[in-house]
């Protein structure tokens, strides 16, 4: 996939295969410019780097942005959150810079231990000047930082990192995970101090998973 052929894809066409996920109120033509940015980026560095198998921009847009974009729906009602917000295990920014695209004011950490990704990620923030984001190019159990909200979508080793990733969490803080429907109970059991919602299906998905805790204050 070239760059020229990432740039076919309108934001029209972004903004109607996103309509499942952000539900009623559109993402505004500014936004749907920044992802079309962003898929232009991913598709440039991914034949150095394999950030996604993914390559067709449109399933790009269904299958990374609009599973972030719904976590951050469900997350940021209002899309106007001061929460910190950490996520682990980056690799190509998702479901991380979507939630920053979502809800500016977010304080948005990314966490990749891989440099050469973490240089792509820092490429995406300064493309689309997103202020109050940063990458650590580090373990997650090295962090020190504490957030409002930690996310990660399904990794390797989600058994082992699943504490850790929780260890992140301010206290009365969330954690957000984008999952399969395997992995819900694994989780639930897992991390038996935190409150659980009720995961939600995520649209045009299986099995895909949203499943949001809250931690229990001591």
């Amino acid at each position: 996939m070239t760059r020229e052929t990432a740039n076919t894809i309108t934001i029209e066409r972004i903004a109607e295969l996103l309509a499942p996920f952000v539900g009623p109120v559109p993402l505004a033509d500014p936004e749907l410019s920044s992802i079309r940015t962003y898929i232009d980026l991913l598709l440039k560095w991914n034949s150095k780097l394999n950030l996604t198998a993914i390559r067709d921009p449109e399933e790009i847009v269904t299958r990374h942005f609009g599973e972030s974009l719904f976590a951050a729906r469900q997350l940021f009602p209002t899309r106007d959150s001061h929460a910190s917000v950490i996520d682990v295990g980056s690799g190509a920014g998702f479901p991380g810079l979507p939630l920053k695209l979502w809800s500016p004011t977010v304080d948005l950490t990314l966490v990749e231990s891989n440099h050469r990704k973490a240089t792509f990620l820092r490429e995406v923030i300064r493309a689309l000047d997103l202020r109050s984001s940063a990458v650590l190019t580090d373990r997650a159990e090295s962090v020190s930082l504490r957030a409002n909200l930690v996310t990660f979508r399904a990794v390797e080793r989600f058994e082992r990192i699943l504490p850790i990733a929780f260890d992140l969490v301010k206290p009365d803080g969330r954690i957000a995970l984008l999952i399969g429907q395997a992995q819900v109970e694994v989780a639930q059991s897992a991390l038996q101090t935190v409150t659980w919602h009720e995961p939600l299906p995520i649209p045009l998905t299986r099995n895909g998973r949203l499943l949001i805790g809250h931690a229990v204050l001591a």
